[in-house]
C-alpha cells in the first residue's frame, strides 16, 4: 500500500494527473467517485483533504462534470496558492 503522505509534491502531481485522467472515463463514475474521494483524503491530510474528498466525490458522481481536474486543482491549491506558514524567530540580544 502506498503511503500518500510521504510522497513528494512532484509525485503527488503525477498521481493527481493520472487520477484526473481516470476520472474522465465516464462509464466508471459510480465506482470512481468513492475511490477518488478516498484517495483525495489519503493524499492531503486534515480538513483540506476531507473537503477535497467531498468535492471530488460530488464532481465525479454528477454527470457531465468529468472535465474538472479536481486532483490537479487540489495540488495547485496546496503547493502554489496556499499561503505557507512562516516561522517567526525572535532574536535575543545580550
Amino acid at each position: 500500500m502506498i503511503n500518500f503522505q510521504n510522497l513528494s509534491k512532484n509525485q503527488k502531481l503525477a498521481l493527481g494527473v493520472l487520477f484526473d485522467a481516470i476520472g474522465m472515463v465516464t462509464f466508471i463514475d459510480i465506482i470512481w467517485a468513492p475511490a477518488s474521494a478516498y484517495l483525495m483524503t489519503k493524499m492531503y491530510a486534515g480538513r483540506k483533504g476531507r473537503i477535497g474528498g467531498i468535492l471530488s466525490f460530488i464532481e465525479e458522481i454528477l454527470p457531465g462534470m468529468d472535465f474538472i481536474p479536481s486532483f490537479t486543482i487540489m495540488w495547485l491549491y496546496t503547493y502554489v496558492f496556499s499561503p505557507q506558514k512562516k516561522v517567526q524567530t525572535i532574536e535575543v540580544k545580550s
